[in-house]
């Protein structure tokens, strides 16, 4: 399968030099390219991309702001992976919570890079449990934030909310499963139930989705 790709920078270098490291690789194709937020969502709805690069910071529209309403569409079903220059800000924080599947470093080696695009497009977030933890124990310690009501929490069950927890914590399933004395299988059950119930796409969201409930609290565990 060939993934498509579309590049949202406003440096045409950067543009240049991501889509010479993607189209080595037969398996990838860049379908376009935007130099701005609002054509990064227009192009996104036109193209249909599977995997759309977003740069944070782009003029017209910024690159949280766009991947929202492209993550907001159920029509278009594009993973959105935000470029960055920094590895710990409260603009990766947003961009979690925009529904990114996750961030990347624009200095990162040109491996991870295809790497981190194919685990997009197969529905693998792009930052582990555990590093968007430390994120956020950061940013909310440091900002404090007002807790939000997150839809479909009220219909956990008790042991699903338990799993939960323990996702925001940064657990695999197979540490969840020895914690809990369960087996992996049904560890991934209850995951799968509480992304369901929760609307979320992927565990990372459902890390941040613990932290704007309340669910967990910095510092915990």
């Amino acid at each position: 399968m060939t993934v498509r790709v579309l590049l949202a920078d406003d440096e045409a270098l950067v543009r240049t030099g991501l889509r010479m490291i993607l189209e080595v690789e037969t398996d990838l194709e860049v379908v376009g390219e935007a130099a701005d937020g609002v054509d990064a969502v227009g192009m996104c709805r036109e193209l249909r991309p599977d995997v759309a690069l977003v740069d944070i910071r782009m003029p017209r529209l910024d690159g949280i702001q766009a991947a929202r309403r492209i993550c907001a569409d159920p029509v278009l079903g594009t993973a959105v992976v935000m470029l960055t220059t920094f590895d710990a800000d409260e603009h990766v924080v947003e961009a979690l919570r925009a529904g990114a599947t996750g961030f990347l470093l624009k200095s990162m080696p040109r491996e991870q890079l295809v790497a981190a695009v194919r685990a997009a497009v197969s529905g693998d977030a792009l930052l582990a449990p555990a590093l968007v933890r430390r994120l956020l124990d950061d940013f909310v310690g440091r900002a404090g934030t007002e807790l939000v009501a997150v839809p479909g929490l009220e219909r956990l069950t008790a042991r699903e909310g338990e799993v939960l927890r323990l996702v925001a914590r940064g657990l695999s399933n197979a540490e969840i499963a020895a914690a809990l004395v369960l087996g992996e299988g049904t560890v991934k059950t209850h995951v799968a139930h509480v992304l369901g119930k929760l609307g979320l796409r992927d565990r990372v969201q459902a890390v941040v989705a613990a932290y704007e409930s309340g669910l967990v609290r910095p510092g915990q565990g």
